[in-house]
């Protein structure tokens, strides 16, 4: 995973932030080809929500993504849950919860 190698340049929260908020503004100078009309890189009311829940902090361990099946908890992609891992919770890999 390229992301966990930028740690030999970057600290964990700047490699985070380059590939979110980073990735987001570079998406939205796009202009008319900019393919999504909402906000990105963000956590807020009216954004697109792309959501990971990890299981661990990658501010402090990059690598935990590197194995997303063991350590990604929780999936949200366009605000549906793709993913809950959570104890308790019913599984849910492969289907969508409205």
């Amino acid at each position: 995973m390229l992301l966990t190698h930028m740690s030999r340049w970057y600290s964990n929260a700047e490699a985070l932030r380059m590939a979110t908020a980073g990735n987001a503004e570079l998406l939205a100078l796009s202009g008319p080809r900019d393919p999504y009309p909402g906000k990105l890189g963000v956590i807020e009311d009216g954004a697109y929500a792309d959501l990971l829940v990890v299981a661990g902090d990658p501010l402090q361990d990059l690598n935990l993504l590197a194995e997303p099946d063991k350590n990604l908890v929780v999936i949200m992609k366009d605000g549906k849950i793709h993913k809950d891992a959570r104890a308790g919770a019913a599984p849910t890999m492969g289907s969508v919860i409205e």
